[in-house]
């Protein structure tokens, strides 16, 4: 007989987004990756804590790591609290990790996380891209664009 299969929440809950990155990268892939955390961390990223704002990821030694992602400590860990800038291992496939890494070596691709979030079941996951830095004119084109968007809105509301 099967095992019942936990309740899933009805929605993804996201705590942090990297909303800079899609305005200095051109996004090309985007990955769910596992993020192995401590038992404070998760209580803090629960509270909506934390901020990967400044943050990147790198391959050492076959392994994807999460460098400068700041989670709070958390307000009752007491001495059981962890380190809030710690490396932070992301859990990915033996493929997964060997495309990435080929990217990032041969293409001169960066890894950047989009955001952190609970999946379904519960689980805290990373959204991590392959991305490509822009140069400066390129964003000055996305933002001329964006700004034209808005326009556009605010054209068809008055006239719509």
């Amino acid at each position: 007989m099967a095992r019942p299969r936990p309740a899933e929440f009805e929605k993804v809950k996201t705590v942090a987004e990297n909303r800079r990155a899609r305005f200095d990268y051109h996004i090309e892939d985007v990955y769910e990756a596992g993020i192995q955390l401590t038992g404070t961390e998760v209580k803090s990223l629960r509270f909506g804590e934390g901020s990967i704002a400044e943050s990147y990821a790198e391959i050492v030694d076959g392994e994807v790591w999460l460098v400068n992602s700041n989670i709070p400590e958390f307000s009752h860990g007491n001495r059981y609290n962890h380190e809030p800038k710690r490396l932070r291992k992301l859990l990915l496939k033996e493929r997964e990790i060997s495309k990435l890494h080929g990217a990032v070596a041969r293409l001169g691709m960066t890894l950047v996380p989009l955001s952190i979030f609970f999946n379904g079941r519960g689980r805290a996951k990373v959204e991590l891209a392959l991305a490509k830095g822009k140069k400066a004119h390129d964003k000055r084109e996305s933002e001329k664009e964006r700004d034209w968007k808005r326009e556009q809105g605010r054209l068809l509301r008055q006239h719509g």
